[in-house]
């Protein structure tokens, strides 16, 4: 196949990447490297049979020749990001997806939405079950990348409907490993450059929110097994495993012998108190459940970071 991922150079979207093309299929690759990393684009082409597109799926594009598929995964996707991109973010998953299902419609490729676990805000329903309409504050400041995400659901399903788009949907909860930005804000790179720099481990509130991580290539097995079924409804792909924030701080701390100390900071505005995947529709329709413990993932990608530490090119963000 010939497939287009937006995001490529991103962190989800470069593992997916590198999926597509280990397989054997040629990907093409879109990015405006606003939190892509120019490095990811250098690792894919380095592969072979990937090409790159600098272009902002906000604006209108034209891909020459056939595709066989059109996953969008180009968003910012970290609370610090989103935060600090509220019009790019909204854009992108209005427009962007516009533009990406505009394409898939115009050369009769399937098409895949990342969308996200943010759909749900902060549940009331636990774990969340797909059929959950959620509980999000659409004037809040996370409401910039969960309505965009919620509306990029909706005009994927009126594609499908209407236009009869062959569409898929999934549901991305918290994954991590190797080539994410350390600075993206996000708890699981955030603590591991503050536990190998032996600086203090910032949790947001008293810690007792939980989480449910999966490791990134667990997470995109189900992707693709999702890309390559008949399921057009919104499908869960995460780990339901579920951690408090502390839990995570205490394992990575065991598993870089930092000596960090933990520092509490106040809870952000519509932060979710729980977050857990109900994964019965991905293990009963694509066969798929995630095989990597917490554990296991971590150790797979501090590596990563401590590099990244030991050259100096390691910061880690808060909101």
């Amino acid at each position: 196949m010939r497939v287009l991922i937006t995001g490529a150079a991103g962190f989800l979207g470069s593992h997916l990447a590198e999926r597509f093309l280990a397989d054997g299929h040629h990907v093409v690759g879109l990015d405006n490297f606003i939190t892509g990393s120019r490095e990811n684009a250098e690792f894919l082409a380095g592969l072979g049979n990937f090409e790159l597109i600098e272009h902002d799926i906000s604006k209108p594009i034209q891909i020459a020749g056939d595709l066989h598929g059109v996953l969008h995964f180009a968003s910012p996707a970290s609370p610090v990001d989103y935060l600090e991109l509220p019009i790019q973010t909204l854009k992108v998953g209005s427009l962007g997806t516009h533009n990406a299902l505009g394409i898939a419609k115009a050369k009769g490729a399937r098409f895949l939405l990342a969308s996200t676990s943010e759909v749900y805000g902060d549940p009331l329903i636990h774990p969340q079950v797909e059929t959950y309409w959620g509980n999000v504050n659409p004037v809040g400041l996370r409401g910039v990348y969960d309505e965009a995400k919620r509306f990029a659901e909706a005009l994927t399903m009126a594609y499908h409907r209407y236009h009869g788009v062959d569409t898929r949907i999934v549901r991305i909860f918290n994954t991590y490993g190797p080539r994410m930005r350390p600075a993206d804000g996000r708890v699981v790179s955030n603590f591991i450059v503050q536990a190998l720099k032996n600086e203090p481990i910032t949790l947001y509130g008293d810690g007792t929110q939980t989480r449910s991580f999966c490791y990134a290539t667990d997470e995109v097995d189900g992707i693709v097994r999702l890309f390559d079924s008949a399921y057009s409804d919104p499908v869960n792909i995460g780990n339901p495993g579920e951690f408090t924030i502390r839990q995570l701080a205490e394992e990575i701390l065991r598993e870089t012998g930092s000596s960090s100390e933990l520092r509490h900071l106040p809870l952000p505005a519509d932060d979710p108190k729980v977050r857990r995947p109900d994964i019965t529709v991905a293990r009963a329709t694509l066969k798929w459940e995630p095989s990597v413990p917490l554990r296991d993932g971590l150790r797979k990608t501090i590596p990563y970071f401590r590099a990244l530490v030991d050259k100096g090119d390691a910061e880690a963000r808060t909101l």
